[in-house]
């Protein structure tokens, strides 16, 4: 079996790269990354070294270049991590957003289409719901929520999950879709929040959090995402979208709580300051699906998933300061 992994130098797309090849000894994995600021080369040396890898940079908006690496390698099946995805960004500038996440799916379908790839699986995320309000705690997102996007990341993300499910129903197109909480762990970019607080929080510069720092993530380790794109690619079924949490809601502060008492940082490193434009104030998932038809839980707690990152941050400094 030959999979595609687009975007696998980036965070979670290479925290699944090591997971795949790991788990299938026998499977070759080929992935496709423009390589933009997003990507450290240094992320995917170790599997480089693997003769069933193989790194491909190339843009998922070039048609052409898309088709052809399709029409050659023949592969069986297609993960798509390939992504812009920093709300802040697609605030700043919504159009590389909106042809790379919605435009570069498009070239990846239509290519896997015209060359009969048996499953193709679109990496969502929970942003394409919008947000709940705080004082709900009882309230969750599912797979049958509407979608209701506020920042132009998660706009193009859900144009990219609605046009992936009318390829299904007008094609018979085999896709699944999968939307995730936040995640976390090894090589994300720092200029997510857990790692921009742990680099930050090192050289004792200040920690700017967005309003009052109650908005609600729920956090899942990127191990447990990996885990479960798996049990999706093996026995998920076409057409359906799987919602993927990790029972871990906690406040933007309290994440920050923690990370400041596990480097031994005092909390007057903390800085408030304005809020983003359409903050949403709340994410939470129900995972049941996955449970239920798949078998899938997450398996790694807070409290020692951001003990493991701080960890791996702490000794790969060489990785965050290149």
């Amino acid at each position: 079996m030959k999979i595609l992994v687009t975007g696998g130098a980036g965070f979670i797309g290479s925290n699944f790269v090591y997971h795949y090849l790991n788990r299938y000894p026998d499977r070759e994995l080929v992935c496709l990354d423009a390589m933009t600021y997003a990507a450290n080369p240094a992320t995917l040396k170790e599997a480089e070294a693997n003769p069933r890898f193989r790194l491909i940079k190339g843009d998922i908006t070039h048609r052409e270049e898309v088709f052809q690496l399709f029409r050659e390698e023949k592969f069986d099946q297609v993960i798509n991590f390939a992504a812009e995805s920093h709300v802040d960004r697609s605030i700043e500038d919504p159009g590389v957003f909106l042809t790379t996440n919605i435009l570069g799916t498009q070239n990846l379908m239509d290519a896997a289409r015209e060359t009969g790839v048996g499953r193709f699986h679109q990496v969502s995320t929970d942003e394409v719901y919008g947000d709940l309000p705080l004082d709900r705690p009882d309230l969750l997102f599912t797979e049958d929520n509407s979608l209701q996007a506020s920042s132009p990341y998660a706009a193009s993300k859900a144009s990219a999950d609605l046009l992936a499910l009318s390829y299904h129903r007008t094609y018979g197109f085999p896709v699944t879709i999968s939307r995730c909480s936040n995640n976390y762990g090894p090589y994300q970019h720092v200029e997510k929040l857990i790692p921009a607080m742990i680099v930050r929080s090192l050289a004792d510069e200040k920690l700017p959090i967005y309003g009052d720092g109650k908005n609600v993530r729920d956090w899942l380790y990127v191990s447990d995402h990996c885990t479960a794109l798996d049990r999706i690619l093996d026995a998920g079924v076409p057409g359906q979208v799987y919602n993927i949490g990790g029972n871990n809601e906690k406040t933007n502060l309290e994440v920050v709580g923690i990370i400041l008492e596990q480097l031994g940082k005092g909390e007057d490193l903390i800085q408030f300051v304005q809020d983003r434009p359409g903050h949403d104030l709340r994410y939470a998932i129900d995972s049941g699906k996955m449970k239920r038809e798949l078998g899938w839980e997450p398996a790694v707690p807070f409290h020692s998933g951001i003990r493991d990152t701080i960890q791996w941050y702490l000794s790969n400094q060489e990785w965050w300061t290149e």
